[in-house]
């Protein structure tokens, strides 16, 4: 892959996505992470009018270490920033569940899990709405593969100007472009709770998956998991089903 050439193609590709839309701008989620980063650099090279939001939301993870890179990629790209904190929102609503949010000990922990990128998006198509922008999405093509992402959460969005490209690719762009390194060597996280990496909570290399998306060698072992991931996953790339389908 000619990393100029693909830099290049998705600015332009943002550029015209824009003036078809007739939107104003763009927003984003901004982590502090690689693929979010990429994103706001990528549309800060379209548009002047972009902004980043960052959202913590309960993880003391969200106020330290992403908070810092966040901003550090907004100043030294020149993308505006903004904060919106989510925890007394979640703290609402899980006191508005109350006692009727109970299940399955584990299925209950990720159902509380997934309402904080599901807060953040209703945040992101607000203030976005608001202000006549479009909501970037900011997903690698791994884990759209596995499906780690939540429905309606960080999976929804406008448009994504990365979704073809896998963690190792990100990289890649990332080192092109000059991004802080802190983001760069940074493990790849959710940060959905303190000490989280997707590498850990997937158990499975991210190097792995981009070797089998991209023709590399994996051990079957790893092939016959990844294909399992994306197998059980498979509602969450799909519309939602409708009668008579």
């Amino acid at each position: 892959m000619d990393i100029r050439e693909s830099v290049s193609a998705r600015v332009e590709w943002i550029k015209a996505l824009l003036e078809s839309s007739g939107a104003k701008g763009i927003i984003y989620g901004n982590s502090g992470g690689k693929d979010c980063s990429l994103v706001g650099i990528l549309c800060k090279m379209a548009t002047d009018n972009v902004l980043g939001v960052i959202m913590p939301c309960s993880s003391k993870q969200n106020y330290t270490s992403d908070r810092d890179d966040a901003l550090k990629v907004g100043k030294h790209f020149g993308i505006e920033q903004i904060e919106v904190d989510l925890t007394s929102v979640k703290d609402a609503f899980m006191s508005a569940l109350g006692d009727k949010f109970a299940g399955e000990e584990k299925a209950t922990q990720m159902a509380s899990i997934n309402i904080n990128p599901r807060l953040r998006m209703t945040a992101l198509y607000a203030l976005g709405q608001a202000r006549g922008y479009l909501v970037a999405g900011t997903g690698n093509l791994d884990e759209a593969t596995l499906g780690y992402f939540t429905k309606w959460g960080d999976g929804a969005h406008d448009f994504n100007p990365i979704a073809d490209l896998t963690v190792g690719e990100i990289f890649e762009h990332l080192k092109y472009l000059g991004c802080p390194e802190s983001v760069i060597d940074k493990a790849p996280s959710a940060g959905l709770y303190p000490g989280q990496t997707d590498e850990t909570e997937m158990g499975i290399k991210y190097s792995d998956v981009d070797a089998y998306l991209r023709g590399g060698e994996v051990s079957p072992e790893t092939a016959a998991k990844i294909e399992k991931m994306r197998a059980a996953s498979e509602h969450k790339r799909r519309m939602p089903r409708k009668f008579p389908e």
